[in-house]
C-alpha cells in the first residue's frame, strides 16, 4: 500500500533532477551539486567495472564533462535521474574497459558475487521498492543468465569474454542473455 506522504527518496530525486536541469541551462553550482549528490554511487559504478581506482577517477571526470554536456537530453518522465547517471557512468567504464582489451578481467563466477544492495545515499535517491523489484526479477532468472547478466551489465564484461569464460559457443551466451533480457522485461513490465 503506497503512501501520499513523500519519501525521502522522493525528496533527493526531484532535487537531482532540479540540479541537472539546471546544469542543462550551465549552471556551474548545479553540477557541484549533481556530483555531491551521485559521486559516491557513480564512483562505485566505474571501480566495479574498471577494477582500478585511478581509472575510476578518470573515467568520473569523463563522467561529468558528459553531464555537462548532455544534461540538457535528461527525461524525468523516462528515467529516474540516478539511473540515467549510472547508465552515462557505466557506458563511460565500459568503454575504457573495451580501449583496454579483454586482458585482465575477473572470473566468470565473480559476476555471481555482485551485491545487489545499494548504498545508503542510493536508498535515498532511488526508492527502495524499485530496486527490490528489479532484484528480485533478477533472482528469478536462471542461474546461467543471471550470472551471465551480472557480469555484462555490471561488471562490463563483453559477450565474447563471458563466452569464453563459461566455455560455451558465443551463440548460446548471446541466447542466455537475450532470453533473461526478456524475461526481465516481462517481470518489470507486470507491475
Amino acid at each position: 500500500m503506497a503512501s501520499s506522504t513523500p519519501s525521502a527518496g522522493d525528496g533527493a530525486r526531484l532535487r537531482l533532477a532540479r540540479a541537472l536541469a539546471d546544469v542543462a541551462q550551465g549552471d556551474r553550482a548545479a553540477l557541484k551539486t549533481v556530483y555531491d549528490l551521485t559521486a559516491a554511487k557513480l564512483m562505485g559504478v566505474c571501480l566495479r567495472i574498471c577494477q582500478d581506482r585511478e581509472a575510476a577517477e578518470d573515467v568520473m571526470q569523463d563522467v561529468f564533462l558528459k553531464v555537462w554536456d548532455r544534461a540538457g537530453r535528461f527525461d524525468p518522465t523516462r528515467a529516474s535521474p540516478i539511473t540515467w547517471l549510472c547508465v552515462i557512468a557505466r557506458n563511460s567504464a565500459i568503454d575504457w574497459r573495451r580501449t583496454r582489451g579483454p586482458g585482465e578481467s575477473a572470473p566468470f563466477e565473480a559476476a555471481l558475487e555482485v551485491p545487489d544492495g545499494g548504498t545508503s545515499a542510493d536508498a535515498l535517491i532511488e526508492a527502495a521498492e524499485t530496486r527490490a523489484r528489479i532484484f528480485a526479477c533478477i533472482e528469478a532468472l536462471d542461474e546461467k543468465q543471471q550470472g551471465a547478466i551480472r557480469a555484462a551489465f555490471f561488471n562490463g564484461r563483453s559477450y565474447p569474454e563471458l563466452a569464453q569464460a563459461a566455455a560455451v559457443p558465443l551463440g548460446t551466451m548471446k541466447s542466455w542473455i537475450r532470453r533473461g533480457l526478456l524475461q526481465l522485461r516481462g517481470c518489470l513490465g507486470d507491475g
